[in-house]
């Protein structure tokens, strides 16, 4: 027998997989393991040859890629130069949580197991995959698995002599305590509790604080969906981009949330607290300063906003007065009552404040040193990039010449609008104007608009590179081919932003008919451009039937 020591890395770009190995990490100290938690990217990688007992939980985003707080563990891992044997004296399992529906299902899971055995590991169970879309959701992998992991363990790591496993009815201590501040103590300035290191690259924990030039709604006030164009002035960052990133913003809550938050807890918000560690070696929450008041607190770490997971109300239960709201709680947290739990937050999006509101008796009794094990800190929000640093615009004077360079700042969806191909005249096609369309349009699919204007902006790169778009001396078919297109893009964007189509002067029928009576007149069209006409019919027909 071993030590018992347990290590749980996880790579979470939600919060799914960090909640479940903090799930992991409460069933090791209930068997009395020496267990840590921790980041894969936070962790020394190159100590992994020493660890004896490793559990990795790792989601899978996008098209089979790991998370963001598991690439650099990755990179490391999948070095050609990593001896075969290095981790020989290694025991681990992998918990991999993904989505069926995406072609790559738990594709970071399964690769990392196979990289692991590779390099000398042993492995304790087959790789778990669990699936978002199961009617259960992940548990219904995640549950039976570790069960048959935990008899693995103990019977590797077998319980010490007089010991035995804590009751799931025992409830464990919390990872910090709580002291509060004498009211009349001297406590630091508010600009104290900002961060006063030295600047660095914007991080997530080394944010920059960008100031918001302007905020502007562009779907139309009757739309369901409040789509903003906000513009930050970012001078002085450091920060680039291209089209395609993303720009991480950190939420805080509302002050009513917050004040309802403090009042259902009874919670004095200006009141000041430090927090210290109930165990040697954990480390304090990086993002919050010390000391802090409850107000703080709660605005800029706690996600009162987000959808609570089973976590939440298994510890919740621990704490109610209440046999009515205990027996509810305690249905949520277990195995049988998730499709209920689905059908009280998930569907609805009940929020962790709105769930609190429904449990009263069981929220005033919450100690406030558990607030940081119920509820999980704020994760910065992923919002699309809608301009390019390369984004250039046609000289509104003239046709001719180079296109000028401008700041993609000032690039507004709106502008597209007012430009339409019979406007810039059939004797020049200034390969400005043209780039602006397409750049603009692929910039702006990746803001608000969706996947429609991005496929209407291809359908215009790949006319140009074709080229279709458009000589100097374009015939009347060509033009009038351009115009369907543009009449089907202009419908898919507007459509997209949940705008009405003001002004429509081109139907279905008169953008085909008048395509194919021009055709008629004497050009006839080449094999290559019947494909494109029929892609520009499909993308007209497709616009407009999508503004019914």
């Amino acid at each position: 027998m071993g030590e018992r020591q347990l290590l749980v890395l996880f790579g979470s770009q939600t919060g799914t997989a960090e909640d479940t190995a903090e799930r992991i990490g409460r069933e090791a100290k209930r068997r009395h393991f020496q267990c840590r938690v921790e980041a894969l990217d936070g962790y020394e990688v190159a100590n992994l040859i020493s660890e004896p007992l490793v559990i990795f939980v790792c989601a899978t985003t996008g098209q089979g890629d790991p998370p963001d707080n598991m690439k650099t563990f990755w990179r490391f891992l999948f070095r050609k130069n990593l001896p075969l044997g290095s981790l020989c004296q290694l025991d681990f399992a992998v918990l991999g949580l993904g989505d069926s529906s995406y072609p790559k299902f738990n594709f970071v899971a399964k690769k990392l197991h196979k990289r692991v055995l590779q390099l000398g590991g042993s492995a304790l169970l087959p790789v778990a995959l669990g699936d978002d879309q199961h009617d259960l959701g992940p548990d219904a992998v995640v549950d039976p698995w570790l069960l048959a992991l935990w008899d693995k363990i103990l019977a590797l790591y077998p319980l010490p002599p007089g010991l035995e496993v804590i009751s799931p009815d025992v409830c464990l201590p919390p990872r910090y305590t709580l002291h509060y501040l004498a009211e009349d103590a001297l406590h630091p300035r508010g600009d104290l509790l900002q961060n006063t290191a030295p600047r660095a690259a914007p991080s997530e924990l080394h944010p920059f604080a960008a100031r918001v030039v302007s905020n502007q709604r562009v779907t139309a006030e009757s739309h369901f969906q409040d789509v903003r164009l906000i513009e930050f002035d970012v001078t002085g960052s450091g920060i680039t981009f291209s089209a395609g990133d993303v720009v991480m913003i950190q939420p805080q809550n509302c002050p009513e949330d917050v004040q309802q938050f403090c009042q259902l807890l009874r919670l004095d918000p200006d009141r000041w607290f430090v927090l210290k560690p109930t165990e040697p070696g954990t480390s304090l929450p990086a993002l919050l300063p010390q000391p802090c008041t409850i107000r703080h607190l709660v605005t800029h770490y706690l996600d009162i906003s987000c959808v609570p997971r089973r976590s939440f109300f298994h510890l919740l239960s621990y704490f109610s007065t209440s046999d009515l709201e205990r027996e509810k709680l305690q249905e949520f947290s277990s195995a049988q009552g998730q499709e209920e739990l689905f059908s009280y937050c998930n569907r609805p999006r009940r929020t962790t404040l709105e769930a609190l509101w429904d449990f009263p008796q069981t929220t005033c009794a919450i100690p406030p040193e558990y607030l940081l094990d119920l509820i999980p800190r704020i994760r910065p929000r992923a919002f699309s990039i809608a301009s390019s640093m390369l984004a250039v615009l046609p000289d509104p004077l003239s046709t001719h010449g180079p296109p000028k360079p401008c700041s993609a700042v000032n690039w507004w969806p709106s502008q597209l609008l007012d430009v339409k191909p019979r406007d810039l005249g059939q004797g020049a096609w200034p390969s400005a104007a043209l780039q602006v369309h397409w750049r603009a349009l692929v910039s702006l699919s990746l803001g608000a608009v969706g996947c429609g204007a991005m496929e209407a902006g291809c359908v215009l790169l790949w006319l140009w590179e074709a080229g279709l778009l458009l000589p100097a001396a374009a015939g009347r078919w060509q033009w009038d081919l351009l115009r369907v297109a543009w009449h089907g893009l202009k419908g898919w964007y507007l459509s997209s932003m949940g705008a009405s189509w003001v002004g429509q002067s081109v139907t279905i029928a008169s953008c085909v008919d008048h395509f194919h009576s021009s055709a008629a007149l004497g050009e006839p069209p080449s094999p290559l451009e019947r494909f494109w006409a029929g892609v520009c019919s499909v993308l007209c027909l497709s616009g407009c039937s999508r503004l019914g």
